[in-house]
């Protein structure tokens, strides 16, 4: 089994893009499967994992493993991401022609509960940055890189590994790769962009810059780029400062962004793309914070509506 898992990472660093924490955690979670599905077997002395042959694994086997879960009190949550994890790794042994079908493609998703995300008022928004000391040159830096996070809609990862070379202020663009690498364009306002490129032309030309950093663009005083940790600190320390007593996080004001976009009536398919969402379904969830949207929109674009206004009229 240890081969398959190792061509199993391969498949899932090269062809899927994902990062090393999540390729453990799908290797963990397949482990676990397969010794399920190898109880009362003997395991090999040499790599201390199952026997299992994949070709006689069947969808009951998955079923009951998801009932097991079940019975061990795991959250829909973490049963979804451990089944996400047995249907790619029977994918791959699916495309290596291990198998010919898998047995987990039937296997339903456990139906996830949708939280609404924390956000932040644009005047709260507005506190948040001006408790930050401008005179300082990490002051600046500091507003530039919140101001850029919340314009843009950034997650934290991609703000840090964010990169001159990817700045195209002249024609009012960024260029992100998210998730899985995926490459997206994202707009950005002029307010945030004077901020970013004062910061870069004034203050960060006056670092010594660490080999690997180059191209960087936000900076510690050491000449390395920020870590997320440190971007948490930070918005930490201004929140609490602005007096604002909400939970907030770098992601808060990614959400703050989409949220402030749909209450403006944006369209929701451009919104998507400036998040990079996948689905339109992770970016529908922004409609649930402002029932005035659901409801102007019925108002505006539902015949229904439109024959009640000309009664009234």
């Amino acid at each position: 089994m240890s081969a398959y898992l190792k061509g199993y990472s391969a498949y899932l660093q090269l062809e899927q893009h994902l990062s090393p924490a999540s390729i453990e955690a799908y290797r963990h979670d397949v482990r676990l499967f397969l010794r399920f599905c190898a109880q009362g077997q003997e395991e090999s002395e040499e790599e201390s994992e199952p026997k299992v042959d994949f070709s006689q694994i069947s969808l009951q086997q998955v079923e009951q493993f998801m009932g097991y879960l079940l019975d061990l009190g795991m959250t829909p949550t973490s049963q979804a991401r451990i089944l996400a994890g047995i249907k790619s790794f029977f994918n791959f042994l699916v495309l290596e022609k291990v198998i010919a079908q898998s047995p987990a493609e039937l296997v339903e998703t456990p139906k996830l509960k949708r939280h609404l995300p924390d956000v932040l008022s644009y005047e709260e928004i507005e506190k948040v940055f001006s408790v930050i000391d401008q005179s300082t040159p990490e002051g600046r830096r500091n507003l530039a890189m919140l101001e850029i996070l919340y314009a843009c809609g950034l997650r934290v990862s991609e703000l840090v590994s964010l990169k001159i070379s990817m700045l195209y202020f002249n024609d009012g663009f960024i260029r992100i790769f998210g998730k899985g690498d995926k490459e997206r364009l994202v707009p950005v306002g002029h307010t945030a962009m004077r901020k970013v490129r004062d910061y870069i032309e004034l203050d960060r030309c006056h670092i010594e810059v660490q080999k690997g950093n180059e191209d960087i663009v936000f900076l510690n005083r050491y000449g390395k780029g920020l870590s997320r940790i440190m971007v948490f600190r930070l918005i930490k320390k201004f929140v609490a400062e602005a007096g604002i007593r909400k939970t907030v996080s770098p992601h808060t004001f990614r959400h703050s962004f989409a949220t402030h976009l749909i209450e403006g009536g944006a369209d929701l398919r451009a919104v998507q793309d400036m998040l990079g969402h996948e689905s339109i379904t992770t970016t529908e969830i922004y409609t649930h914070l402002d029932r005035r949207y659901l409801r102007d929109t019925i108002e505006r674009y539902h015949p229904m509506s439109h024959a009640e206004n000309r009664k009234k009229e």
